[in-house]
């Protein structure tokens, strides 16, 4: 799909889409939960589907309602299918292995795209240590596993991602019958961490932690319980609004987002503040006018998935703009400092990497030109909303690449005034 973007001002209320950190979570805690839960608010990206063919192939049963809303049932793990793919979703193949381990069956473990060649070292590493049987393929998809997981003390690197710690956690709460700690080292991306213990916690499953560095299970007559559960709204998705509105805002509202969320991307609402942005709060909705914009300082260690749309939100701000932590950025869809710098630079914006920061230079000469997603989601979604103030026509290629994270994102760009125009390529 080849998307055309022209330079628009946006303008309207908008709705934030679904979280898909937040869906994930609540289908693998449906999952471990004995009985029938009600996912409200569910999420349509490809993430969110593989998520649920995967709780579906441990044994769940997910009936979708005329509301919008799910309803899973299950009675544990209980592996149905002998292999099982996570799609694209680095969180689905870190978060589920664990859990399906929890299971004696033989299981082939498995993705598409980029996450085949995503480094999964970690299971080779720990899975031993849990009583599980493992063999990867070099340290990369697919893996072959057999249980059953038994939860024991172990040590952790959390410096690549906290999503191998998410699984092991929602893995040891349907597991633990006496107390047990996990401890981590250099613990990245701390409220991913935050969203998944109040999953876990929602769901009945209290873990306490030590700064971060130990996390302490007690055994509980129930691990998981089932329960209605609503899916927040997305701060990575809506991210992409927010930067939107701050450079081509005319009165842009954005709802749906919880202002006290612990996900990561929330952070966001500091960054495009920092930015001089004309933004406003008002009963849960957030506001965003025209206004001068100003370069800014913004560590993006703990949410490195705010690169994509704070580069675009940098490339209209007078000065330089450095964002901290591009070493978060190299085993992602793409290797995105990389990506940034080559599909931002044809743009006409000056990106330079230097140590862990990115310095982007603003201009007010941002110009259109064709752009390539490089099957990244948040490439696409960042590059298009360059392209709502660039001297040009900017025409993004391979723009399906939302569906991973945000399939109406162009749908919604256009009922808030885009001027957006989407060729879906023919098949023969």
């Amino acid at each position: 799909m080849t998307v055309y973007i022209e330079n628009a001002e946006v303008t309207g209320t908008i709705d934030a889409p679904a979280s898909k950190s937040s869906m994930q979570r609540a289908c693998a805690a449906a999952l471990l939960a004995v009985g029938t839960s009600h996912i409200l608010n569910a999420g349509v990206s490809n993430d969110d589907l593989a998520a649920l063919d995967v709780i579906t192939k441990l044994g769940a049963t997910v009936s979708h309602q005329p509301d919008g809303s799910l309803l899973i049932t299950s009675n544990g793990v209980k592996p149905v299918s002998a292999e099982i793919n996570c799609g694209e979703s680095g969180l689905g193949i870190r978060m589920f292995a664990p859990i399906a381990a929890l299971s004696d069956k033989a299981l082939t473990i498995t993705g598409t795209g980029s996450l085949l060649n995503r480094p999964m070292d970690f299971f080779d590493e720990i899975f031993p240590l849990l009583n599980i049987d493992v063999q990867s393929n070099g340290g990369k998809l697919p893996i072959h596993i057999k249980g059953p997981l038994q939860p024991s003390p172990v040590e952790i690197d959390g410096s690549l991602s906290s999503q191998f710690l998410t699984g092991l956690l929602m893995a040891f709460g349907a597991g633990v019958h006496e107390p047990v700690a996990i401890k981590v080292n250099e613990l990245k991306s701390k409220p991913y961490i935050d969203l998944t213990l109040s999953v876990m916690a929602h769901f009945g499953r209290k873990v306490t932690h030590d700064n971060y560095q130990i996390f302490y299970f007690e055994p509980q007559a129930v691990g998981y319980s089932p329960q209605t559960y609503q899916v927040e709204g997305d701060w990575s998705g809506a991210a992409f609004l927010l930067v939107a509105g701050a450079i081509a805002g005319n009165k842009l509202v954005i709802q749906g987002l919880d202002l006290n969320s612990t996900q990561a991307d929330r952070a966001v609402l500091q960054a495009v503040q920092d930015s001089g942005a004309n933004i406003s709060i008002d009963n849960n909705q957030i506001i965003l006018q025209p206004a001068s914009l100003k370069s800014f300082v913004f560590d993006a260690t703990d949410c490195p998935d705010l690169f994509p749309p704070l580069v675009a939100l940098a490339a209209f701000c007078n000065g330089t703009t450095a964002i901290r932590g591009i070493s978060r950025l190299t085993h992602k869809e793409s290797n995105r400092a990389q990506t940034l710098q080559e599909e931002f630079g044809k743009l006409g914006v000056e990106i330079r990497l230097v140590n862990d920061d990115m310095l982007i230079t603003g201009s007010s000469a941002v110009k259109g030109n064709t752009v390539h997603s490089r099957h990244d989601h948040r490439i696409a979604m960042a590059c298009a909303v360059a392209g709502l103030r660039a001297n040009g026509r900017v025409e993004v290629l391979a723009a399906d690449a939302i569906n991973k994270s945000y399939p109406d994102f162009f749908d919604d760009l256009q009922a808030i005034g885009a001027k957006v125009t989407i060729v879906k390529e023919s098949k023969e």
